[in-house]
């Protein structure tokens, strides 16, 4: 089966409608899909029908030993308390990293960010992502990876982390939803083996239950090891583009190597 349990759309940084995302998917054979979207299950309300599979979904932000990590809700129910509890929280976090984002740039010449960043969003659910655009449009950097490298990166004066709630609540939210909880692209956080292996720990003590062996294009290597040290902790296995728009070639829709055999699969659970 051809399955990508981690997918973006314009409700959150994504370039695609909702509906243009589903297109998309099954224009590529895609069998069972997740939008993830960031702290928002929005899309779902405007999907009407679809040939696909469609697994209920949200990409949580919070944080571990002073890193930002990610973290996908599979299969919940979109309309628990649980979840509704979830979003205001993760809501009302966003917003306030948006206004501290936004009060940093300000302080280093750039007028007028929260303004823009929300022009380019279209909505409330505002994410670096947006910032990094108005930047390119002001001319402050040349692109969005200077954005990131100059701003808004690990590390630097945007990447706020303060604000979204702790990875055990995260979890139990996901939990109590009926969800699996998903470390979401484990190799984005640059984490030392041993400290990947600390957070999972920590993960799994919270209830966690899965993580993304595959995520994207990556090299064998990459998903061999992440397949070993799923398989260690007794973890499942999820997979996913982590796709966002059409231009980047790394994480369009479905176009990632397979769970290697002998992980055992998410989807087995729902």
């Amino acid at each position: 089966m051809n399955i990508d349990l981690h997918t973006h759309t314009n409700v959150s940084d994504g370039k695609l409608s909702p509906g243009e995302l589903l297109q998309r998917a099954e224009d590529r054979g895609i069998e069972i899909l997740s939008i993830t979207d960031h702290d928002t299950v929005a899309a779902y309300s405007s999907i009407k029908n679809s040939s696909l599979v469609l697994v209920p979904g949200v990409e949580f932000s919070t944080r571990w030993s002073n890193t930002g990590i990610h973290i996908v809700g599979l299969n919940i129910d979109l309309q628990s308390d649980a979840i509704s509890e979830a979003l205001a929280w993760q809501t009302t976090a966003r917003h306030k990293r948006a206004e501290e984002i936004a009060a940093k740039l300000e302080r280093k010449g750039v007028t007028d960010a929260l303004e823009g960043a929300q022009k380019i969003a279209g909505n409330d659910n505002i994410g670096r992502p947006h910032f990094a655009e108005y930047l390119v449009q002001t001319g402050a950097c040349v692109s969005i990876e200077e954005a990131f490298k100059k701003y808004l990166g690990s590390g630097k004066s945007g990447d706020i982390r303060k604000y979204w709630a702790a990875m055990p609540q995260i979890i139990d939210w996901i939990r109590a939803a009926g969800g699996i909880a998903v470390i979401a692209h484990p190799l984005t956080y640059r984490l030392t083996r041993m400290k990947l292996s600390l957070l999972l720990d920590d993960f799994i003590t919270a209830g966690g239950q899965a993580i993304e062996v595959v995520s994207g294009k990556q090299l064998p290597d990459d998903t061999r090891n992440l397949a070993r040290l799923c398989k260690q902790k007794k973890l499942k296995a999820s997979c996913g583009s982590d796709f966002h728009q059409p231009d980047k070639s790394r994480s369009d829709l479905g176009q990632f190597p397979p769970l290697p055999h002998d992980c055992n699969p998410v989807w087995e659970n729902f």
